[in-house]
């Protein structure tokens, strides 16, 4: 596989934002749509029925991109047949691309988009324009809508917690459905771990002595994707939570004066910071793709590694046999954290959205409401091991040690001890340029202060820019 089409099996959630990749291309072009032409712009209809819910057109031309990813995209063409069976008199045209924006900025321009968008990868369409431009359609009819599984429920009521609030953006509206459901964090295998004699570390403290155990074995204790920086998110986020509470990710998502500069956040990096100093950190990766990062790993090259659940599938063609994949949250800084061992990052992720100029905007719709029935949902767990957003979603198939371990992670940390940290998708720029500042850290080249100085100053310019939305918890 090239790196480019590694690259592009980011989500918008973390995989856009997080990778430190240029500004979302295109965005020029989004500008542009508030001025376009007045083409679309209502939805093809038909007549609501106790088959038809949300009264779409049975004969209407639907036409469907999916990122194609990591994910790839015979779990979509799976979900199209479903949805031909429901409703034969429809056309479905299908398209994959990698390059979301480029592909799709100049039909938003034209006022001609596609009826159902998955919105994902390095180059997703930058849904803060988007939302600011009025150009993404209300998705709570959908919610509202009942499932394909139990009609006397309504899709809302079928999804995992915190979906619906994910697509919110800070207001009522539901801008966005996102399909998938994500771990982060500190990923490891339990069989290289137990044949050192380490158990999986629950504090810092056991964390450098598990590192310092696999230097004397030529061992390095973390890699980490040095090209992509942002990849240490998927551990740091959680941890400063873990340290201050959530409270101080409400802080930071809000773009509060000063949230960056909380002791929780210094008490966060400084174990890193302490990791890096001591010479755990496997030599070369701040050369490293994400791709090569995950082969090192699997390579028994270094034990620790931050990463979200698709790591799994994605680096199964370098997986060995037996490797135990396995992950856990942040360790405990000290007695004094405000959340417990075992707090977790969770977010849903590969956000589908509906065009408000489409010209099938209701059959979007629908096609997401087959996508939410619990046999798609089977279907996409089944394909490429990773869980959805559907509650139920995952019952009956067997998923891979990754996946379990994950899983578990989550239904051990229950609502309250998870988190999920929004500025990732509202200021998905600000956080590209903050895993800059990730990769000078993990390669000595700052501080943790000078990171906290460097990270406060980019959120407080993005704070003062009148011509970014802004959103509000």
């Amino acid at each position: 596989m090239s790196e480019s089409k590694d690259l592009s099996r980011r989500t918008v959630l973390g995989r856009a934002a997080a990778l430190g990749a240029l500004a979302v291309p295109g965005a020029a072009l989004l500008d542009a749509c508030a001025t376009g032409g007045g083409g679309g712009g209502g939805s093809e209809k038909g007549t609501v029925t106790k088959d038809n819910p949300l009264g779409i057109k049975e004969d209407a031309a639907l036409e469907v991109v999916i990122f194609k990813g990591g994910y790839g995209d015979k779990y979509a063409l799976d979900a199209e047949a479903a949805f031909k069976k429901k409703h034969p008199k429809a056309t479905v045209k299908h398209n994959s691309t990698q390059q979301i924006t480029q592909q799709l900025a100049p039909r938003f321009v034209g006022s001609n988009p596609p009826d159902l968008i998955d919105n994902s990868g390095a180059q997703a369409l930058d849904m803060n324009a988007l939302i600011g431009k009025g150009q993404v359609a209300d998705l709570t009819p959908l919610l509202d809508a009942p499932s394909l599984d139990d009609p006397s429920k309504k899709i809302r009521d079928t999804l995992r917690p915190g979906i619906v609030e994910a697509g919110q953006y800070g207001g009522k509206e539901v801008y966005a459905l996102n399909y998938v459901q994500a771990v982060f964090g500190i990923w490891y295998s339990s069989t290289q771990l137990t044949k050192y004699g380490i158990q999986p570390p629950q504090t810092w403290q056991a964390m450098l002595d598990a590192c310092a155990t696999l230097k004397k074995n030529n061992v390095a204790g973390w890699t980490y994707a040095g090209k992509y920086p942002g990849y240490v998110h998927y551990w740091l986020f959680a941890q400063i939570a873990k340290v201050g509470g959530k409270e101080v990710l409400i802080a930071i998502d809000n773009l509060e004066p000063n949230a960056w500069k909380h002791p929780a956040v210094k008490a966060a990096l400084e174990p890193i910071e302490e990791v890096v100093a001591k010479g755990y950190v496997l030599q070369g990766s701040e050369g490293l793709t994400h791709i090569e990062s995950q082969t090192a790993w699997n390579q028994g090259k270094a034990a620790f590694i931050p990463n979200g659940s698709w790591v799994e599938n994605e680096a199964k063609g370098t997986t060995p046999a037996n490797f135990g994949m396995a992950v856990q949250g942040p360790p405990s800084v000290s007695a004094a954290d405000k959340m417990p061992f075992g707090t977790i990052w969770s977010a849903p992720t590969e956000p589908f959205i509906v065009p408000k100029q489409a010209m099938n905007s209701l059959g979007g719709m629908e096609m997401l409401r087959v996508f939410l029935a619990k046999p798609q949902a089977q279907n996409f767990a089944r394909q490429v091991s990773s869980l959805t957003c559907v509650l139920e979603g995952a019952e009956g198939v067997p998923l891979p040690p990754g996946v379990t371990s994950a899983n578990a992670a989550l239904k051990a940390a229950g609502a309250n001890n998870t988190v999920n940290p929004l500025i990732l998708t509202w200021y998905a720029k600000l956080v590209q340029d903050i895993g800059q500042n990730c990769g000078l850290l993990m390669s000595k080249r700052i501080s943790a202060a000078d990171w906290i100085t460097k990270t406060q100053a980019l959120a407080d310019a993005v704070a003062s820019n009148s011509s970014i939305k802004k959103f509000k918890h």
